[in-house]
């Protein structure tokens, strides 16, 4: 099983004719995801070959869907031309988009996000600045590396991109139904407490592992959700332990304020709700591994 992406997952990259997007289509494209178009409308009715795999490019999102019945889109599009990309995607319905693009304005995120709601949520949003999704031996997408884990029992969904590849990393013998990373920006898509839902009602995920970091309430949100809803063991990392309180960490969304949004704060809430909470990564995974073996 897997949480919004799997073998059967058609996915269109937006941007795949940019240097970044050529880059990681290749390497999805060598994780075996079905990459069955780009869209670039400067570009539209070329082909790209990717050692072989021959992509179509299409003119919209519409127009791809219609084509090939694509049902999920990966976005390497520029911050500035990202909101309009976005918007693309709701307007034809593409049921996920995965917005892999750093350093979106707030206020695009916001306006995007307000405009999926507007339209009756009919487009699952992951990310911004995220590094996207990937449910191993079936299917990648975004810019997780492909091999450093395998299928197995674990759902993990994080804030930091570099987090998930070493959660990934330390629990690789065991593996991950999914993995998701929702970014650390202040308005994102997907929270923590849909992935959480996700995993909950996934029968194929034992043991669910979540990373946040200092900054903003969505850990402890998260916490009072996983006290009411979620009857799975989970275990919990919170980045950002050594920093001194009121600084700015590297996402942007990372501002500490007051007691709440301090690492203790969020370990506190988490263990509250039955969370074990490691405090590095390293003992996050020693957790999950005790509760998989008991």
């Amino acid at each position: 099983m897997a949480i919004f992406l799997n073998k059967d997952s058609k996915v269109i990259v937006q941007g795949m004719t940019g240097a970044t997007g050529m880059k990681h289509t290749k390497l999805m494209l060598g994780d075996g995801t079905n990459i069955v178009g780009g869209v670039n409308p400067r570009k539209a009715g070329t082909v790209v070959d990717f050692d072989g795999t021959e992509v179509p490019v299409f003119g919209s999102v519409a127009e791809a869907m219609k084509e090939t019945g694509a049902n999920v889109s990966v976005l390497f599009v520029p911050p500035a031309f990202a909101k309009a990309a976005v918007v693309e995607a709701i307007d034809a319905e593409i049921p996920l988009a995965v917005v892999i693009t750093e350093g979106i304005a707030v206020h695009d995120s916001a306006a995007f996000w307000a405009y999926a709601q507007a339209k009756g949520n009919k487009t699952r949003i992951i990310g911004p600045n995220c590094p996207g999704l990937i449910t191993p031996g079936q299917s990648n997408a975004g810019i997780i590396p492909g091999d450093i884990t395998k299928p197995g029992r674990i759902g993990l969904v994080s804030k930091s991109g570099t987090l998930t590849y070493q959660m990934m990393y330390e629990l690789r013998d065991i593996g991950f139904s999914s993995a998701v990373g929702i970014g650390g920006d202040p308005v994102i898509g997907t929270t923590h407490i849909d992935a959480l839902a996700a995993f909950e009602a996934d029968p194929e995920t034992d043991l669910i592992v979540m990373i946040g970091e200092i900054g903003g309430d969505a850990e402890e949100r998260a916490a009072d959700f996983i006290k009411a809803n979620v009857t799975k063991p989970v275990v919990g990392y919170v980045a950002g332990f050594t920093a001194p309180e009121g600084k700015t960490m590297g996402h942007a969304g990372a501002i500490v304020s007051g007691s709440s949004g301090t690492a203790q704060a969020k370990k506190e809430a988490l263990e509250a709700a039955g969370v074990k909470v490691g405090k590095t990564p390293t003992e996050t995974a020693k957790l999950a591994r005790a509760i998989l073996a008991g």
